[in-house]
C-alpha cells in the first residue's frame, strides 16, 4: 500500500485522492482551533506561502480528539482559520487520528513512523507530558493537536513532527525536501 492509495473528504464532503498530490512534497497536519498550538497556523501560512510555488501543499485535518479543542463543524472551523489566519492552504473534513474511528490515512501515517518525543525547549512540553502519561510509551499514536507528517515526492515519510517541534527546523527540512 501507498499513501497515495487513499482518500478522504474536503471540508465540504467531496472525496478526494491522495493521488491527486503525486509529486508534490506534503506537510500533512491533524490540527485543532482552540489549541496552545493554534498559533502555528499563522507559521504554517507562512511556509505554505514561500514554498507553495515550488511543489509543497499542507493538508490541514482538524481533530477534535484531544481535550475537545476542535468543537466546531467544518465551515465554522474553516471560517475561523481563513478569517484569524488567513490560511490558503487545503483544509479537508474533522476527522479522528487514533483509534478505530481514525481517518486510513493517518492509520497509515502512525503505523510508518513512531512518536518522537517532545522537544524539552517548549514551554508546553511539561503540561503535555501531563495530560498524555497514560498513553502507551511505544505507541506510534498520535499524541496531541499539531502533529506533522513530511513526506516527499515519491509518497515516503521523512520525519514527524511533533507539535512541541521548533517550527523553524519543520521549515528547514520542508526547505531542505523541496531542493532534492
Amino acid at each position: 500500500m501507498s499513501i497515495y492509495d487513499f482518500k478522504f473528504n474536503t471540508r465540504k464532503g467531496e472525496e478526494v485522492s491522495m493521488a491527486d498530490y503525486k509529486d508534490k512534497v506534503l506537510l500533512i497536519v491533524n490540527t485543532a482551533t482552540g489549541c496552545g498550538f493554534t498559533p502555528q497556523y499563522k507559521e504554517l501560512q507562512a511556509i505554505y506561502e514561500e514554498f507553495k510555488d515550488s511543489g509543497l501543499e499542507i493538508l490541514d485535518f482538524p481533530c477534535d480528539q484531544f481535550g475537545h479543542q476542535a468543537p466546531g463543524d467544518n465551515e465554522e472551523i474553516h471560517t475561523f482559520c481563513t478569517g484569524r489566519f488567513g490560511i490558503t492552504f487545503p483544509q479537508f473534513a474533522k476527522i479522528e487520528v487514533n483509534g478505530e474511528g481514525a481517518l486510513p490515512l493517518f492509520k497509515y501515517l502512525t503505523d510508518n513512523t513512531k512518536f518522537e518525543g517532545f522537544d524539552d525547549a517548549n514551554p508546553f512540553t511539561k503540561i503535555l507530558m501531563t495530560v498524555v502519561a497514560k498513553k502507551k510509551k511505544d505507541s506510534s499514536d498520535i499524541r496531541w493537536n499539531f502533529t506533522k507528517f513530511l513526506v516527499d515526492r515519491q509518497g515516503n515519510i521523512v520525519k514527524r513532527f511533533e507539535p512541541t517541534a521548533d517550527m523553524a527546523k519543520v521549515h528547514d527540512f520542508i526547505k531542505e525536501e523541496l531542493a532534492k
